[in-house]
C-alpha cells in the first residue's frame, strides 16, 4: 500500500490481488488498484461523502474501468454475480482504511496550531453565548466558511479573524481578548489600578441621541472626580481621537496607562463641551467606607442611629468589607442603615450575590435567564444574613450599574428595603470571562438576568420607590447633614427615609 499527497488531500492507492478479491473478480489484471481520497469536509460537497472525525472519504476505482466493463458486459448473467461482491471489496477497503490510514498517517491538511486556536474560540461562543441562533446566522457554517476562507498563518491573523467571528453577533459587551487586555481587564477587579478613575459605558436608550462613550461613575478623590466629571458625561474624544464608532473597551484602554502620565479628554457636559487634562495615577479601590450617623429625637438616649455605608464596587472580598463595616457599626448600637450604591458601577458578580444574602434572609436574589427562559435561580437560605431585620434605604442613580443593580433590584423586589434617587444604568447581561490555551481570552455574555419580581432591567434599570433631592451629597462625611438638620436643603428625616 503507498500513501502520497497531492495538493492537501491524502491518497492511498491499494493493490488488487488475488487473495483480496472474490473469484468473480480474479480476471482483473493486476496492475489495477483502488484509489482512497482522504480530503478535508470543507474541500468537498455534503452529498459526496461521510465524515468520521475532521476527515471525510472518497472512493474511487482508477485504471480498470475499461477492464471491468468489459467483465461485466460479457453476460447479463455474470454482471449481476459481479456487482455485489465488487461493492463489498470497495466498501472493505474503505472502512479498513478510513480507521487504519486516516489515524495513523499524518495527512497534510491536518489542522494547524492557528486553526486551533480558532476553534477552541469558536467552541468557547457554541457552548456559552447567550443567544443560539448567533445573532440569526448558522454557527457551524460561519466556521466551516472561516476555516476555509479566512488566513490564519500568523497568530495576528488568528486574532483577526476571532474578531471577525465576534462581530457577527453584534453584542458589545462579547469581545476577544489580546493577552495583554485580559490582564488588563482582570487587574480591574483588584484592589488598585493605574488611570484616571472613570467607569465607562455605552450610551443607554436614555441617552439614544448621545454618540461616544458615558461615563457611568468617577471614583471619589481620584483625578477624574476632582476635575469636575460627572456620571452622565460624554466622553467625545481622548487625546483627540474621537470615541464615536469606539468600543468601551478600547477607551477603556487608552485611558489606562503609566502612573504620572496625562490624558486630554473632551467632553460634554449637558450642553458645554468642555476639555479636560488628566494625569494618571494609581487609583486605590476601597469598595466600603461608613459613617454613623445620629438623628435628633426627643431624648437623647432615644436618639436613633444610622449606619451609612457607601459600596464603590464590587471588588474581590467586597462583602467582607460589608460585614466588617456593619459589625463596626453595630458596635455602636445603630438602629437602621443606608446603602449607597450611586455611582456604583457594577464588578464580580459573585460579591453582588453574596452581599444581597447579608441583607436577606430568605427570596430570589436573582433569576438568570437565556433565549429559552429561566435557566437557574439564585436565592437565599438565610445562613449568611447578618443585618437582615434593620430598617434600610438604598440610594441610586444613573451610575448604578450592573451586579448594583441585581443588588437594589434584590432588596427591593423583596420588599427589603426603600430605594432613593434616580432610574439605574440599566446594564442587565451577564459576561463570564473564558481564558485560552494562549493567554488571551473571550468575554462572553452567558446570560440576562431579571429582578424577583422578573422584571428585565436590561436599557431601562431599576426605579426608585422615592427621588433624592437634587443637593443630595455623595460624600458620606456630609451624609450626616442631611439627616440631622431640617434647615439644609437636602434635609429627609428618619420618617421619610425609611417609609415606603
Amino acid at each position: 500500500m503507498e500513501v502520497i499527497s497531492r495538493h492537501s488531500v491524502a491518497c492511498v492507492s491499494y493493490p488488487l490481488t488475488s487473495s483480496n478479491l472474490s473469484p468473480h473478480l480474479k480476471r482483473i489484471p493486476s496492475s489495477c488498484t483502488f484509489q482512497v481520497n482522504l480530503w478535508p469536509s470543507w474541500r468537498f460537497p455534503k452529498r459526496l461523502f461521510f465524515q468520521n472525525g475532521l476527515s471525510t472519504i472518497r472512493w474511487e476505482v482508477e485504471k480498470c474501468s475499461v477492464k471491468i466493463s468489459k467483465i461485466v458486459s460479457s453476460s447479463d448473467k455474470s454482471k449481476r454475480q459481479v456487482s455485489v461482491p465488487f461493492l463489498r471489496v470497495v466498501v472493505g477497503v474503505v472502512l479498513a482504511l478510513s480507521v487504519s490510514v486516516a489515524i495513523k498517517q499524518g495527512p497534510s491538511w491536518s489542522l494547524s496550531e492557528e486553526n486551533r486556536l480558532f476553534l477552541e474560540a469558536w467552541r468557547t461562543l457554541d457552548r456559552a453565548y447567550v443567544d443560539k441562533t448567533f445573532n440569526g446566522q448558522s454557527w457551524f457554517r460561519y466556521r466551516e466558511n472561516a476555516l476555509r476562507s479566512e488566513p490564519m498563518s500568523t497568530r495576528e491573523e488568528t486574532y483577526t479573524a476571532i474578531r471577525k467571528m465576534v462581530s457577527t453577533l453584534n453584542d458589545p459587551f462579547t469581545r476577544f481578548l489580546e493577552p495583554e487586555k485580559l490582564k488588563n481587564l482582570r487587574s480591574g477587579t483588584q484592589s488598585s489600578l493605574t488611570g484616571v478613575g472613570l467607569s465607562i459605558g455605552y450610551p443607554t436608550n436614555i441617552d439614544s441621541s448621545s454618540t461616544g462613550v458615558v461615563v457611568i461613575s468617577a471614583a471619589p478623590g481620584g483625578p477624574a472626580s476632582r476635575a469636575g466629571i460627572f456620571p452622565g458625561d460624554i466622553i467625545l474624544a481622548i487625546d483627540d481621537a474621537s470615541t464615536d464608532g469606539m468600543t468601551i473597551y478600547d477607551a477603556a484602554n487608552t485611558l489606562q496607562g503609566p502612573e504620572g502620565s496625562s490624558v486630554d479628554l473632551t467632553i460634554r457636559s449637558r450642553d458645554e463641551i468642555k476639555k479636560v487634562m488628566l494625569k494618571r495615577e494609581r487609583v486605590t479601590l476601597n469598595p466600603v467606607k461608613s459613617r454613623l450617623c445620629e438623628i435628633p429625637g426627643s431624648a437623647k438616649d432615644a436618639s436613633p442611629k444610622v449606619g451609612y455605608i457607601k459600596l464603590t464596587s464590587f471588588t474581590q472580598n467586597a462583602s467582607d468589607a460589608v460585614k466588617e463595616a456593619i459589625e463596626t457599626l453595630r458596635s455602636n448600637n445603630v438602629n437602621a442603615f443606608v446603602l449607597d450604591l450611586r455611582d456604583n458601577s457594577g464588578g464580580l458578580f459573585p460579591e453582588g450575590i453574596e452581599i444581597a444574602k447579608i441583607w436577606l434572609n430568605k427570596g430570589v436574589i436573582v433569576y438568570i435567564c437565556d433565549s429559552r427562559g429561566v435557566r437557574d435561580i439564585y436565592d437565599v437560605e438565610g445562613s449568611n444574613a447578618v443585618a437582615a431585620s434593620e430598617p434600610l434605604a438604598v440610594l441610586v442613580n444613573k451610575g448604578t450599574a450592573s451586579a448594583s443593580e441585581i443588588l437594589a433590584g434584590a432588596l427591593k423586589d423583596n420588599k427589603r428595603a426603600v430605594v432613593f434617587g434616580e432610574p439605574t444604568y440599566g446594564k442587565g447581561k451577564i459576561q463570564s470571562v473564558f481564558e485560552l490555551s494562549d493567554g488571551s481570552g473571550m468575554a462572553v455574555t452567558v446570560a440576562r438576568y431579571e429582578t424577583p419580581a422578573h422584571t428585565d432591567i436590561d436599557k431601562v434599570g431599576i426605579k426608585p420607590d422615592h427621588p433624592l433631592p437634587a443637593s443630595f451629597p455623595k460624600d458620606e462625611n456630609d451624609f450626616c447633614t442631611c439627616v440631622q438638620d431640617p434647615s439644609s436643603a437636602c434635609y429627609l428625616n428618619g420618617a421619610q427615609l425609611f417609609s415606603r
